[in-house]
């Protein structure tokens, strides 16, 4: 594709990733490519995502300089102009971002030249039973300290308003959406639904929804499933349930998960990619769902998904298994997939050219 215009999402606390801004604006430069800041980390107040990618002139591409934090900062702008975004690697447990800073302007080359594959990732969003907001007496306390917390969610308007079945808010999640306790000292009750049925009333520290790419997220610390990013599903894992079941449900993406507050339980927060969005009293809901649009993530080659879940999570091979022998990096093959399985994303033989996923 032709890229006209880049916005740039950089951790400015990381000197590489400063380092790593210069170059991708010399590169803007020598192909009368514009590029502009877009600083998400205001010290006065937050934006909208429109409002951000308004003022950075509608990007086509966003290039993220940092971790999997930055990452989804840049991708809540992606999604709000269905641009691309590159994420470039500065940061130290992630899965999202794609390439070290080294290659970086190799990677903008391939972006220009039509070299890359377009890797389409699943987004949430969500009704509820009424606007999302932080009370201004709680504000400074739930912010643990950190910058100015993103405004309201807005209300879709193009969307069927009202009754049943709440209001359909302006929002997407990369990563998930979670409903946690506000009071050190108690749980929060919650029914949770699946495709509108009653699965079972939670008592938790947290229940959360996550996508594909979310689950090795907060989803797996809780201890839920790692799924592949190219799949679609919802992943409901509860955190610290008190109860005997604490397993993970994965719904399909047709499958909406809502999240009722129970009347005696206490006040619940919702965070949305990790930012605070809004405060749940008694008798509210949430309703999260597939969004009908998807994030579209630069991809330069095979996926390197389960290479990186070895290497990060530092998996380890069973002493009984390396006594019968050492493991190949790839699965062995040397010849070109037979018919039935020509449609796989598989290794190719060595010395050929790789398959993208």
């Amino acid at each position: 594709m032709t890229v006209n215009q880049v916005g740039l999402v950089v951790h400015s606390g990381r000197a590489e990733a400063v380092a790593a801004a210069r170059t991708v604006r010399a590169w803007c430069a020598e192909h009368a490519v514009g590029c502009t800041d877009i600083d998400v980390w205001h010290q006065g107040s937050r934006h909208s995502a429109r409002e951000e990618v308004d003022a950075a002139h509608d990007p086509d591409l966003i290039v993220t300089l940092g971790g999997d934090g930055t990452f989804l900062r840049g991708a809540r702008l992606a999604a709000e102009n269905d641009a691309l975004v590159l994420g470039v690697d500065l940061g130290r447990v992630g899965f999202l971002t794609e390439v070290p800073a080294a290659v970086v302007r190799e990677a903008l080359d391939a972006v220009q030249e039509e070299r890359i594959r377009v890797e389409n990732r699943m987004l949430l969003t969500l009704r509820a039973s009424c606007r999302l907001e932080v009370p201004a007496h709680m504000e400074a306390l739930l912010r643990y300290g950190r910058g100015p917390m993103l405004p309201p969610p807005r209300v879709r308007t193009e969307c069927q308003a009202g009754g049943d079945w709440g209001v359909a808010l302006n929002v997407t999640a990369l990563n998930d959406v979670v409903l946690e306790k506000l009071a050190r000292d108690r749980q929060v009750s919650v029914a949770v639904y699946l495709s509108g049925q009653l699965l079972a009333s939670y008592s938790a520290d947290a229940l959360l929804v996550a996508t594909p790419t979310g689950s090795t997220a907060y989803s797996f610390a809780a201890g839920g499933p790692v799924v592949s990013p190219r799949a679609e599903g919802l992943v409901f894992t509860p955190v610290a349930p008190h109860m005997v079941f604490n397993r993970s449900v994965v719904a399909a993406p047709d499958e909406p998960v809502a999240l009722r507050v129970l009347e005696r339980s206490g006040q619940a927060a919702v965070s949305i990619d990790g930012q605070l969005r809004g405060v749940l009293s008694p008798g509210d809901w949430i309703g999260v769902y597939a969004a009908p649009r998807r994030l579209k993530a630069v991809r330069l080659g095979p996926t390197g998904f389960y290479g990186r879940l070895r290497e990060r999570m530092n998996l380890t091979d069973a002493p009984a298994a390396l006594a019968d022998g050492g493991a190949a990096p790839l699965w062995p093959v040397s010849t070109p997939p037979p018919g039935d399985l020509a449609h796989l994303a598989m290794p190719a033989a060595p010395g050929g050219v790789p398959e993208l996923p």
